[in-house]
């Protein structure tokens, strides 16, 4: 018997080293991991989301999710919570969160850990000090409350559902290189300033992941990214050019084009402590923001405030163009034309400072801008950077600043104007920030009644054209393209802080 037990398992061996060679004689090669290629215009120096806008990127990549979202349609949504209940005096939330959400590390989300991201946030994001005075208080390891000193009808909104307040596992990993977050993909090599690369969060909570992974190739430069899209080397990206939305659409079977109504603003803030009341008059009697969106060839729809006009809180004016105007009132501050067609004061040329940064298509408006303003006699220095938000946005080192930004988060107002025109913001150094503005968004801000918002939203959208502090260029239509077999990559998403998500495929 126990000859014969050897000789059986000799013979198994056998048959079992006959079968894997013969798998290999076969040449049944190993399923090809499915990895996604995508080129984002931006990169950041961390993936802590709690710090600057590190959250927007993070969220881009899968890795963070907060504990509310805002849909397609701009509709508030339940994410890691399922749902959020205000008391009757309106000034204590009570949240709910999913008992399923987990992090990538198995370990459950809970309130108490919540509760320390929401207040991290709070300590060390310059946008969202005012989280600090939050009372946050446990109820259980599912149910927490916030209660604010006011009542705060978009918290939801503005914070809860922000990038910013993506939660992390605050006692595991490296928050700046490799975070623990809840989304469906996590961090697996992180260049700082450069390309990212996420890996399939075999823990996710929320469903099944499509993707292997996910590459993000930092490509700052348009024509980079059409060449990248031409030979393969990337499967889509977002903020297509005028000039590579005409290639792809001559192309159709072998790119996937999308286009939607978006909230991305690009704008100007004229400097008040640079510029005369007469001069930024000019300025904004000069700028002609349907001859821009015409060479942007649709990827833009001029804009007159920061809203768009259908919405109840986008009902402002602004002077049409008129050069004629303009260079009248160049001419009241004392301005005359030199032997060139330009004008100076004073034997000094009136030369006014144009800061740009290369992405959603700045730099090709501030070239546009420059040919505008010599058309009437006014001089420019254009002067570009990588990134506006560690130079000139935070230094006021301008005349004319461009800049780009998500003007409506979830269909309101506050986001925006708390934004741009605070006392206390970084657009201040500009000199618009008053008093008489700032009582006004502090209305704005506790106000329940959806149409005395809208009502405040114009008065003080109009104060800053009629003050000419500010120009409002274009609305971005959101462009996508990708190879036809890609979906969901937050195409259909009027925002650029959703991208890859458990059912993103190719």
């Amino acid at each position: 018997m126990k000859k014969l037990l050897a000789l059986m398992i000799v013979l198994v061996l056998a048959l079992s080293l006959a079968a894997c060679g013969k798998k290999e004689e076969d040449g049944t090669p190993e399923p090809e991991a499915k990895i996604l290629r995508i080129a984002e215009s931006f990169a950041y120096a961390s993936l802590d989301a709690h710090k600057d806008y590190h959250g927007w990127y993070t969220s881009i990549y899968g890795m963070t999710e907060t504990l509310f979202k805002i849909g397609n349609d701009l509709s508030v949504q339940p994410l890691l919570a399922t749902k959020a209940e205000t008391s009757e005096d309106g000034l204590t939330w009570t949240i709910t969160l999913d008992p399923k959400a987990k992090f990538s590390n198995g370990k459950a989300v809970t309130a108490d850990m919540v509760i320390r991201n929401l207040q991290r946030v709070g300590e060390v994001n310059d946008s969202y000090h005012d989280v600090s005075a939050y009372v946050f208080t446990k109820i259980d390891d599912t149910t927490f409350t916030i209660t604010t000193d006011s009542v705060y009808p978009t918290l939801l909104t503005d914070k809860l559902a922000s990038s910013a307040f993506g939660i992390m596992d605050l006692d595991s990993g490296d928050l700046d290189n490799a975070p623990v977050c809840t989304g469906p993909f996590k961090a697996k090599s992180f260049e700082p300033e450069g390309t990212v690369e996420v890996e399939k969060n075999e823990n996710y909570w929320n469903g099944t992941v499509k993707l292997d992974g996910v590459v993000f190739e930092y490509m700052s430069n348009d024509e980079s990214k059409l060449m990248a899209m031409q030979s393969g080397e990337i499967d889509g990206y977002s903020s297509v050019t005028a000039a590579a939305k005409q290639i792809y659409e001559a192309d159709s079977s072998r790119y996937k084009l999308t286009v939607i109504p978006a909230t991305r603003l690009q704008f100007y803030v004229l400097n008040k402590n640079t510029l005369s009341d007469n001069v930024r008059k000019a300025i904004n009697l000069t700028v002609d923001c349907q001859d821009i969106a015409d060479y942007l060839g649709g990827t833009t729809s001029p804009a007159v405030g920061p809203f768009g006009a259908s919405a109840p809180y986008g009902q402002v004016t602004k002077p049409a163009v008129d050069t004629a105007a303009a260079e009248a009132a160049l001419q009241a501050d004392g301005y005359t034309k030199n032997s060139d067609g330009m004008y100076e004061k004073n034997g000094k040329p009136l030369t006014i400072k144009v800061c740009y940064y290369s992405a959603r298509s700045l730099d090709t408006i501030a070239t546009i801008l420059e040919r505008q303003f010599k058309a009437v006699g006014i001089g420019v220095e254009l002067v570009g950077t990588e990134d506006a938000d560690s130079t000139y946005r935070v230094t006021g080192d301008y005349d004319l600043a461009l800049y780009c930004m998500i003007a409506d988060k979830s269909g309101d107002p506050y986001y925006c104007i708390n934004a741009l025109y605070r006392k206390n913001g970084d657009w201040a150094l500009a000199g618009f920030a008053n008093d008489e503005c700032e009582a006004l968004i502090d209305e704005l801000k506790g106000e329940t009644d959806i149409n005395r918002r809208a009502e405040l939203a114009n008065q003080i959208v109009q104060m800053t054209i009629d003050d000419n502090a500010f120009g409002y260029i274009g609305l971005f239509n959101k462009t996508t393209v990708s190879a036809p077999s890609v979906v969901n990559i937050g195409e259909n998403s009027p925002f650029d802080f959703y991208a890859v998500n458990a059912d993103t495929d190719k």
